[in-house]
């Protein structure tokens, strides 16, 4: 009985360290953990750059947010009506977010006359460094401000994951999110094809 016992304790061990050796590797994989151990703390959850696109049956209800502008006014979902929307969540300190900046603006100037727009939202700065940002940066559209009014991340959400950053929401014209993309853009041209898609899409139903 005692050697049984023995052998199911051993087992027991043995089944632990494989635990703690797989739940290791998991943090290893970890972007926050790897920043840390690299000594490159900066804050930002760098995901691996992915493209979900989500089926128009499939996209539930529209994002409602409400939130405060880096130039002090306000915006709502009701600003953008009839519009296709993109969202990018970024801060002024996260080096993917710099580097994707222009591709943004790229297609934000191609669409200005097609019935898109574009709203930042500033995760973590004031509105000083968010203006500063745009200016260095050549960003023309705005941003708002989660430090002033959080719910407006949390709106977006409620509608879909935003476990990294930067990520760029795409809003049909319905307010509904119809693709997300998660890390940094490597250039203007999967945000250009959603974009030009859904713009299509829309001015055929209109």
């Amino acid at each position: 009985m005692t050697s049984l016992v023995r052998r199911g304790r051993a087992a027991a061990s043995a089944l632990l360290a494989l635990v703690l050796v797989g739940g290791l590797a998991a943090c290893t994989s970890d972007p926050l953990a790897e920043q840390y151990r690299e000594g490159a703390n900066t804050g930002f959850i760098a995901g691996d750059f992915r493209v979900v696109e989500i089926p128009e049956a499939d996209r539930g209800e529209p994002v409602a947010f409400s939130g405060v502008l880096d130039d002090g006014s306000t915006v709502t979902e009701a600003d953008y009506a009839g519009e296709v929307l993109v969202v990018n969540f970024w801060y002024a300190a996260c080096a993917p977010c710099r580097v994707e900046a222009p591709f943004l603006e790229e297609v934000n100037q191609e669409y200005a006359d097609a019935g898109v727009s574009f709203l930042g939202v500033n995760t973590y700065d004031s509105a000083q460094a968010s203006l500063a940002f745009a200016d260095t940066y050549g960003v023309t559209y705005p941003s708002a401000l989660a430090v002033e009014d959080g719910s407006i991340k949390l709106a977006f959400a409620e509608r879909t994951p935003l476990n990294a950053t930067p990520t760029t929401l795409v809003l049909d014209r319905d307010g509904r999110v119809a693709a997300r993309i998660i890390g940094q853009l490597e250039d203007a041209s999967v945000l250009d094809t959603i974009v030009g898609e859904l713009a299509e899409s829309a001015a055929g139903s209109s």
